[in-house]
């Protein structure tokens, strides 16, 4: 599939606007779509990882100036997500493993947005438990944030109101910021495997910057995010069948 710069940055510029709506960065989505138009595996998780940079940095700035961003949900997810992220993105991944890793994470996500709408139970308030589940999340998370450019701030969200450890928009503040210092380690490591002239992705870093802000400004108001969400879920689904072809049929 090819497809136009301005066209891509029509799409790019979507995506943030439904994601920034809810604190998140959208990096599914944009690995999703940038593997439709055959972008370089190599390339993907580099240029995700700064596209969600940008949303989330005035996301997570927003959330902070409102008192909703508090460390201390955030930094048990952060101990074992950055040396994580940093392993993931060092990693010099075979382009069929990438693309398993790839197709499964996209899966996790588009099983997230399509199947489980709500939290419907509640984990456990132990401090034991809820510190033991944060570092072992971050862990797994920062990894997949590192390697394929998935900031996995659409799962920590549903993972906070689970445990009862933040409200709606401290499980979002706390999304926000953990995809934004994810995706920043993510690209140093990924810095030394490839040499990344970010310059040619202007249009999508601006497509991203104006959809962050308006999504965070307009996009809860006036949308249901969750539509949103699924609207943009068939990207999703659509880059898991092009994969599953690759894989079986080369």
């Amino acid at each position: 599939m090819e497809i136009s710069v301005p066209l891509l940055s029509i799409a790019v510029f979507a995506i943030a606007f439904a994601y920034s709506s809810v604190g998140l960065g959208g990096g599914s989505s944009y690995t999703a779509l940038l593997t439709l138009v055959g972008f370089s595996y190599t390339l993907i998780p580099s240029v995700s990882l700064a596209l969600n940079t940008i949303v989330t940095t005035g996301a997570t700035i927003q959330f902070a100036r409102h008192g909703h961003l508090k460390w201390r949900i955030l930094w048990p997810f952060m101990v074992t997500s950055i040396p994580a992220a940093y392993v993931g993105g060092s990693l010099d991944l075979p382009e069929e493993t990438f693309q398993i890793l790839l197709m499964a994470s996209l899966i996790a996500v588009a099983l997230r947005i399509y199947l489980w709408q709500d939290p419907v139970f509640k984990l456990s308030k132990s401090p034991g438990f809820v510190l033991g589940l944060s570092l072992a999340i971050g862990l797994i998370l920062g990894f997949i944030a590192g390697s394929v450019g998935i900031g996995g701030g659409i799962y920590l969200v549903p993972i906070i109101l689970l445990t009862g450890i933040g409200s709606s928009k401290e499980a979002a503040a706390a999304g926000a910021a953990f995809i934004l210092i994810n995706s920043i380690v993510g690209i140093l490591a990924r810095a030394q495997l490839i040499d990344l002239d970010f310059g040619q992705f202007l249009p999508l870093g601006v497509a991203v910057l104006l959809g962050g802000i308006a999504g965070s400004q307009f996009g809860a108001g006036y949308f249901k995010p969750r539509t949103l969400q699924k609207v943009l879920g068939s990207i999703i689904i659509m880059a898991i069948l092009l994969l599953a072809k690759k894989l079986l049929f080369g």
